[in-house]
């Protein structure tokens, strides 16, 4: 039923909940896992103006491989193939984008990412991506503690 399924991630405590249901699928069909990070990299200028936007976009960066060697270590531990990629963009607009070119048949994502504001003024990344997608969307609610 899947053969590609696409778990974009920005290391949150939600993402890490959802991959555990991305991992689930990709075993269950003997599916490809895409783990994608998107670099968010639109306020880099203006979140802190006292240091280079080459220094923050290179810590975005520095985060993004550490996020996605920890997804794919989980990945490979449970015997999942998996794919890793770092885009740079608007989160939502980049994964709708590569739900299409890669082929994907199903989205895995947490509901919550690290965007606090963000969230409430423009509306979650996931609702962008479960409004957009010609493929099904799971989202995964990170547990109450």
């Amino acid at each position: 039923m899947y053969d590609h399924i696409l778990f974009p991630t920005d290391g949150s405590d939600c993402a890490d909940a959802a991959l555990e249901h991305a991992i689930e699928h990709a075993l269950q069909y003997d599916a490809t896992l895409h783990a994608l990070y998107v670099a968010d990299v639109r306020e880099v200028g203006h979140t802190a103006p006292a240091l280079s936007p080459d220094r923050i976009k290179d810590a975005l960066f520095d985060t993004a491989n550490n996020v996605l060697e920890d997804v794919a270590s989980k990945a490979r531990a449970e015997g999942v193939d998996i794919e890793t990629t770092i885009a740079e963009g608007t989160p939502a607009s980049v994964i709708l984008e590569h739900t299409e070119r890669d082929e994907v048949d199903l989205v895995v994502m947490g509901t919550h990412g690290r965007s606090g504001l963000d969230r409430y003024l423009l509306g979650s990344v996931a609702e962008r991506v479960v409004r957009g997608s010609s493929v099904p969307v799971l989202t995964v609610r990170q547990a109450d503690e």
